[in-house]
């Protein structure tokens, strides 16, 4: 088997080496050269001829699309990974239809960097897990990000299970699983199983953040899950009416309240999975409140509610990396579990 030459470009030394490091051992590679500008790129490239480059496109004397674009038309079987800080949509799109082949950001694990470089060399697309659920968001602009029952589904739809399966997997009815496929379909832009099938294939990103299939429930139950939850109210009876809801559902939850941002900021920082927060909290709006928190903690899944539903405020809150809104009067003991398994589960 032959080696994969492999030239690491980053105008940054130290990034260069710890790439470097997290590659050394994968077999049937080789860093064979390292740059950290453009001039040097291309005269590395010529030089060298590699197999694929991963490059950092913000490096000095180096323009991200025209650039990428000559070495595509220059080298046409040269792969192309990505290795970036930078996950702005129009970005990652322009130089993915400049012909990159793979875009991976900096911040997620260093066993993704492999896996990244694996499915490069093996002729595939890669598109890192955050990034791709940005661009999902885009084609469907009045969308969310995927929840985790949607990942359940599309990792048991990877597998080849038919819905019965699925149902017995995850302890919903039939019915309910064919309302959830539904949804996901809708969401992935696909219109059936095969094309949601080829939509994972297309996207391998997706693939290192499914969780590992739910576990099977006993007849009659629904899944047990360990939940951390953050109530965002300044209404103290609604809160702890939120919180009785909660804790009969689930009793196990570990369950946070706050009745203002700056108490929800800092609460968040302990990485609750959902945050459910009104939009009006006194004088202070719950849109910013949505915001701190997924500064705090990015992973945590933020679901806003109101008793003045608005369109307006519905748009604001997706803006801000809501994953749902809903009607507070809509909100009772069954929408609460039912939200909370979508979400969550």
């Amino acid at each position: 088997m032959d080696t994969a030459r492999l030239l690491l470009a980053d105008d940054h030394a130290v990034v260069r080496a710890g790439i470097a490091n997290a590659i050394a051992d994968l077999p049937g590679v080789a860093v064979v050269g390292e740059v950290g500008d453009g001039p040097a790129l291309f005269a590395a490239i010529e030089a060298l001829r590699p197999d694929c480059i991963l490059i950092d496109v913000t490096m000095p004397s180096f323009e991200p699309i025209g650039d990428i674009g000559r070495i595509r038309a220059r080298f046409p079987a040269m792969r192309i990974l990505v290795v970036s800080a930078y996950d702005d949509d129009v970005y990652v799109q322009g130089l993915l239809g400049a012909g990159v082949n793979g875009y991976h950001l900096k911040d997620q694990p260093l066993s993704d960097l492999r896996l990244a470089v694996q499915r490069v060399l093996a002729g595939e697309r890669w598109i890192c897990s955050p990034l791709v659920e940005k661009l999902v968001r885009l084609r469907d602009p009045g969308g969310a990000a995927l929840t985790g029952r949607q990942r359940d589904l599309l990792l048991c739809l990877q597998e080849g299970l038919d819905n019965l399966a699925i149902a017995r997997r995850t302890g919903l009815s039939v019915k309910t699983v064919e309302n959830h496929l539904t949804r996901l379909y809708r969401h992935l832009g696909v219109q059936s199983r095969l094309e949601a099938v080829s939509y994972i294939r297309q996207h391998p990103g997706l693939l290192p953040q499914l969780g590992a299939p739910p576990a099977l429930a006993r007849d009659g139950e629904r899944p047990v899950t360990r939940l951390a939850l953050l109530i965002v109210d300044d209404n103290v009876r609604y809160r702890t009416q939120l919180r009785r809801m909660v804790s009969k559902a689930y009793p196990a939850a570990q369950i946070y309240e706050a009745g203002t941002t700056r108490e929800a900021g800092q609460l968040a920082r302990g990485a609750p999975q959902l945050a459910l927060v009104d939009v009006v909290l006194g004088d202070e709006n719950g849109i910013d409140c949505a915001r701190a928190i997924r500064a705090a903690s990015p992973g945590t899944r933020v679901v806003l509610f109101s008793a003045y539903p608005d369109r307006e405020f519905h748009r604001q809150g997706l803006q801000a990396g809501a994953v749902a809104f809903l009607d507070k009067k809509d909100l009772d003991a069954a929408a609460l579990r039912e939200l909370i398994d979508d979400v969550v589960v």
